[in-house]
């Protein structure tokens, strides 16, 4: 499994920015290692796919996905000015086929963060731009809340490191929230996820379709809350998946609980 030794997720203008975001990652932490990332003086937007291989009208929305948003590969450059997870949901199981990929945890996350933005009906597929639903998203809506994000200024800032520690990777992240109101619901996610997966199902609605994943997200880790001071730290050791696909990443994103709101987001690729 290969990670990139990523900077900054944003080429930031001045060497004075960066200087912050690298005593930030260092207060928290130490000194940086070898493969950090530091959220940037602008918004990165963050894409959710809610999706399932036992769902027929799904395989559209992880093609968009792919396309929309590529998976960062090793010494590419730039990085991608859009993060994108795809969380494959567990409900479709007991129809036919069970998604290799599925979790229960992922269908909770779909139901919490779709419930504290206000939108009572969870279905699939669903796409979330910054913790708010986009029904519209295959006719410019993703679009339009993605280029809404982008005009905003963010609301918190995050430090990743990744390490390899004997056969698992180290996930370190730690982030900073300003301001005093939004402390009270904000928590700090992590997530694991990975590209280039094909599986040909062999039941259920997608019977004889191969379907290809990228963004997938193997592991999510949180929430781990912001505490009075504005601050969340988080350390979890994460080992390979069985399957591992390609183009691994870790994302860590900070998120109001109360309104849904992703207030920050940052990424890091093929770390070793």
């Amino acid at each position: 499994m290969r990670m990139s030794r990523n900077r900054n997720l944003h080429c930031l203008p001045a060497a004075a920015i960066v200087a912050v975001g690298l005593a930030f990652a260092t207060a928290a932490w130490g000194a940086p290692s070898a493969c950090h990332g530091v959220s940037g003086p602008r918004t990165l937007p963050l894409v959710e796919l809610f999706t399932s291989e036992g769902c027929d009208s799904c395989p559209p929305a992880d093609r968009w996905l792919s396309t929309q948003f590529r998976a960062q590969r090793p010494s590419e450059s730039p990085p991608p000015a859009v993060l994108a997870l795809a969380y494959h949901v567990d409900y479709w199981d007991r129809l036919g086929w069970r998604d290799r990929f599925a979790s229960a945890q992922f269908t909770q996350r779909q139901r919490d963060e779709l419930r504290a933005g206000g939108v009572e009906i969870v279905y699939t597929p669903q796409v979330v731009v910054q913790g708010h639903d986009a029904p519209g998203w295959n006719r410019g809506l993703a679009a339009a809340a993605i280029a809404a994000a982008e005009r905003r200024p963010p609301r918190a800032d995050i430090a990743v490191d990744v390490t390899r520690v004997a056969d698992a990777l180290q996930l370190r992240a730690s982030a900073r929230v300003p301001d005093p109101v939004l402390r009270k619901k904000a928590v700090l996610w992590i997530a694991y996820a990975d590209s280039g997966h094909v599986t040909d199902v062999g039941a259920g609605e997608n019977r004889g379709e191969r379907l290809r994943h990228d963004h997938v997200v193997r592991a999510l880790h949180g929430p781990f809350p912001v505490d009075a001071r504005g601050d969340a730290r988080a350390s979890i050791a994460q080992k390979s998946p069985a399957d591992p696909g390609t183009a691994p990443s870790v994302v860590a994103f900070v998120q109001d609980m109360s309104s849904a709101d992703v207030l920050q987001a940052v990424a890091v690729y093929d770390c070793r």
